[in-house]
């Protein structure tokens, strides 16, 4: 049997450039594939992934959320506000996860009945709910939340970080529904050709809104991580993050056309931007290049995305 080696570069071109950016990095640096520096890799790369679990379903169907980081902020800021004012963990958490699957919800509501385009209702919630954040808590983080709520961030299982371990909960889940069930079928559809999905009896506005609310709890899932982990939460919390995780869907092979991509490939696209961090403040590049090199990567992924589609 002949092995189309083209067809196979093709398909595993995020995971072949992954390897070899670790291969690279720890050739210049053999401190980047140590034990620590690895697991402190995960660590950082798991709130960046699972907003991009979340945004890898709207990207499928043809749209974008840009208000993911607003998400983040806001559902930080009122997790952290009812620990303060209930000392009830659990509480905290759901709520914040309500929260963020109503502005996802309100997203979803915006562009499949208002006919909006995505990328226009998404900034304009993105800058609402920011001011929101920056209202609801007078532009000064809310701190002092407990031993308890640090969990989430912050604990250890098996010597694994807690929030590895629910990003890996996240990426199965996701995996799960785009690869096993109907739905995940139809954001297929939807995002190959909305109007031939819809002729064939989906009710691609319901598809479309639900795509929302996922990712809006994702990113509040991740505002409650990021929460956590430092002990506090601020108005400027999540700012920039939804590009991060663009980023992570486009470079992990997702179009930005909609209808092609995998989950396996977002998560393989957030490792290569986390481990791309990590070895640029290994090598101790200066921030400012390092924005450089980043957005060069991003633009690569585009580029060869819109060559995939032409082809």
């Amino acid at each position: 049997m002949k092995v189309n080696y083209k067809e196979m570069l093709s398909k595993y071109k995020s995971l072949i450039g992954l390897v070899l950016l670790c291969i690279v990095i720890t050739f210049i640096n053999p401190r980047f594939l140590t034990v620590s520096n690895i697991r402190n890799v995960l660590t950082q790369v798991s709130v960046n992934a699972i907003i991009a679990v979340g945004m890898t379903f709207v990207i499928l169907t043809g749209g974008i959320d840009l208000s993911v980081g607003s998400i983040l902020a806001i559902s930080g800021a009122s997790a952290a506000f009812l620990m303060k004012s209930t000392g009830n963990v659990f509480i905290s958490i759901i709520a914040a996860l309500i929260i963020g699957a109503c502005i996802g919800a309100i997203n979803g509501i915006i562009i499949s009945k208002g006919k909006l385009q995505a990328f226009i209702a998404t900034l304009a919630t993105m800058t609402i709910f920011r001011g929101v954040t920056y209202v609801f808590t007078n532009g000064i983080p809310i701190s002092g939340l407990g031993k308890a709520f640090m969990v989430v961030g912050n604990k250890r299982f098996l010597g694994i970080p807690l929030p590895i371990i629910i990003t890996l909960i996240a990426f199965l889940g996701a995996w799960y529904v785009l690869t096993q069930t109907k739905y995940g079928r139809y954001v297929y559809a939807l995002g190959g050709n909305e109007d031939s999905a819809r002729l064939s009896g989906i009710n691609t506005d319901k598809i479309k809104s639900i795509v929302y609310v996922i990712s809006g709890m994702m990113a509040a899932l991740s505002g409650i991580i990021v929460t956590s982990r430092i002990g506090s939460a601020g108005p400027t919390a999540g700012s920039g993050y939804e590009l991060d995780a663009i980023a992570a869907v486009v470079i992990g092979g997702t179009s930005l056309s909609g209808g092609e991509g995998s989950i396996t490939g977002t998560v393989i696209g957030a490792l290569i931007i986390g481990v791309l961090n990590n070895g640029l403040n290994l090598m101790n590049v200066n921030p400012f290049y390092q924005s450089i090199v980043k957005g060069a990567v991003i633009l690569i992924a585009v580029l060869l995305d819109k060559r995939n589609n032409k082809k």
